[in-house]
């Protein structure tokens, strides 16, 4: 089982942790405020208040055998560079940062560290690309240039297979996943629609109207579908 070590304990990284821990990853949560850590130790696998800037403190918890560490300090810029120091000093294998200014994400690209998070301008990315098309419902970055986007079936689509719409060979996406919906019961026996993911669907097997395309690929080609959908 994975062991994963989130450091800085806000609403950011709270929700990390507990996410992380709910997806089945052994989540040693940090924070030197105690009342985080209080307000996790029931949602993680271990909270502990010590001060990430304190490498004894750090090594007496055994963060030095995590396979990632997440650093989620954000209003503290000198004790999230102490902390990623740190962690690199004592051989973490993989390193995810959060940045809140440009010069901070710049001294972290020197610092080499597997992974920036920046918030605002990751959000601003999946803003401004799904409103680019009425047809994008969400979109995800994954590297530079590539995501995963979720796309609202067109009507000229409905009824055709994948194989006919043929997305790899025409657009030079994958179509990775469908959204769908199936009829259930409530327990107020209303008739309601739940929603499901289909992976891997079935090539063959006609799309329907309230279908949603899970598809990966470069930004420009998602768009390009998304358009021609």
């Amino acid at each position: 089982m994975r062991q994963i070590a989130v450091i800085g304990l806000g609403k950011f990284g709270g929700t990390v942790a507990k996410e992380l821990t709910a997806r089945g990853a052994q989540v040693i949560a940090i924070d030197e405020q105690k009342e985080r850590v209080e307000n996790l130790k029931e949602l993680v696998t271990y909270a502990v208040a010590v001060n990430s800037t304190d490498e004894n403190a750090l090594r007496a918890i055994g963060i030095q055998n995590v396979d990632i560490a997440v650093v989620c300090i954000g209003e503290d810029i000198e004790a999230a560079l102490l902390t990623t120091l740190l962690l690199k000093k004592m051989g973490i294998k993989r390193i995810w940062t959060r940045a809140v200014s440009p010069l901070q994400q710049e001294i972290f690209k020197t610092l080499q560290v597997d992974y920036i998070i920046n918030l605002e301008e990751e959000m601003g990315k999946i803003i401004a690309n799904s409103l680019t098309s009425s047809n994008v419902t969400r979109h995800i970055p994954l590297t530079s240039g590539c995501s995963i986007a979720e796309i609202k079936l067109h009507k000229s689509l409905i009824g055709k297979s994948l194989r006919e719409i043929n997305t790899r060979k025409k657009f030079n996406i994958n179509i990775v996943a469908i959204k769908k919906k199936r009829p259930k019961i409530n327990d107020l026996g209303e008739r309601i629609f739940e929603e499901y993911v289909e992976n891997v669907p079935s090539p063959d097997i006609p799309l329907e109207e309230d279908n949603v395309l899970l598809v990966v690929g470069t930004d420009k080609d998602i768009e390009k579908f998304a358009k021609a959908a």
